[in-house]
């Protein structure tokens, strides 16, 4: 059986590659990757993590370019790769536009489909956007649908999605995160140690200072450009006047992000800004946080893991589980509220310690076992 992965994120290179990995191990399948490069440099420094090189790089990331521009480019070129390796099922991950077009490219070929961490939904087409309606248009187009949670599941039984195609896997992330948490321990125990070139020396060393709490921000969303970033913005100045916290934010390549973002955070005591990191590094500083404030999808799905309080910078979430158990919270995007939110977990214990759980609302960390178990059924089946 040959199978076409197609990932254009890092996020999706990060849940996907436990998947690849397993599979690649099995003679029964032939695996293909195709990269879109939506991602370019995040994307490649992700596989490059899991030992996973594509077999097909689009590079397509053009700087500042629209929705319009990335799904045309998409559509257009992912056809040949499709006519070079004719696969039988094609597979993507969650709700990127790469994800979307991937399995709408799929569906003119009339190749099967299978989808990683279905059924997520808020059922606001605007938030996320355009990640919601991306998510639901896979979900009418792919065959098989691979869901993280039981919440999720419901989702799709209600949009009256084939039960016998619905199969409860939990989320690929936790297996990578296991995976990275794993390979830290091991490096951390070893003769040579590691290191962190990408995080600031001063961080680093802030970090080794008992009476400091770090706070680790992530902002990206389109629904929380321009208005949305200057209010986070905002309410981090206003939390870094205290002596007790360092505040890491990871800035992101778009345009629309970081430029707002460096123009009003640079220079400010307290606070650190930092390019994309590799995946290790990454999960090296949620590690070490305090709590973590974010609008990111996948950091909801790891921090739970790790027993680190999110607070979630949108209006909504598809990831209720966490916020449900009381390890998450809503915040919105109102500068008041971050920062009254945030003040709260820093001062008040009690409150702190009972979100501080960690617990596995995304599964065990063995769904990309799950879902080569469904695919080789699937397979004979055929």
């Amino acid at each position: 059986m040959k199978i076409l992965c197609i990932i254009g994120t890092r996020p999706e290179a990060i849940k996907m590659a436990p998947v690849i990995r397993l599979i690649k191990t099995d003679s029964r399948f032939e695996v293909f990757v195709c990269t879109t490069s939506q991602h370019r440099e995040m994307l490649s420094s992700a596989l490059d993590i899991f030992g996973i090189k594509p077999d097909y790089n689009l590079d397509l990331m053009q700087e500042n370019q629209s929705m319009f521009d990335i799904s045309a480019s998409i559509l257009k070129n992912i056809e040949p790769v499709l006519v070079t390796t004719s696969p039988d099922l094609i597979l993507v991950q969650g709700d990127t536009t790469t994800a979307f077009i991937g399995a709408l490219a799929a569906f003119y070929f009339r190749v099967k489909i299978a989808h990683i961490e279905a059924g997520l939904r808020t059922y606001n087409k605007s938030s996320p956007f355009p990640e919601e309606m991306n998510r639901q248009l896979i979900t009418r187009l792919a065959d098989l649908h691979f869901v993280p949670t039981p919440e999720a599941e419901k989702n799709l039984l209600k949009e009256n999605v084939s039960e016998s195609s619905i199969f409860l896997t939990g989320n690929t992330g936790t297996d990578a995160l296991k995976y990275a948490l794993s390979f830290l321990e091991t490096k951390e125990n070893s003769a040579e140690g590691i290191s962190f070139p990408e995080i600031p020396m001063l961080l680093n060393e802030g970090l080794k200072d008992p009476s400091k709490k770090l706070i680790l921000v992530t902002s990206h969303r389109r629904e929380n450009f321009g208005e949305g970033i200057l209010n986070i913005c905002n309410a981090l100045i206003e939390i870094s006047l205290r002596d007790d916290v360092l505040i890491a934010v990871l800035v992101h390549p778009n345009p629309n992000v970081r430029n707002q973002i460096i123009k009003l955070l640079s220079g400010k005591q307290n606070i650190f800004l930092l390019d994309p990191l590799d995946y290790l590094s990454f999960v090296h500083l949620m590690t070490s946080s305090y709590l973590i404030l974010t609008d990111s999808g996948g950091i909801q799905e790891e921090a739970p893991y790790l027993g680190k309080p999110v607070l979630v910078t949108r209006q909504n979430t598809e990831r209720m589980e966490p916020v449900e158990a009381g390890t998450a919270k809503i915040t919105g995007v109102l500068s008041d509220e971050i920062v009254k939110e945030t003040i709260r977990l820093l001062d008040n214990k009690v409150e702190y310690q009972n979100m501080t759980r960690s617990h596995l609302p995304f599964g065990d960390g063995k769904a990309a076992e799950k879902i080569l178990d469904v695919l080789a059924k699937y397979r004979l089946s055929e």
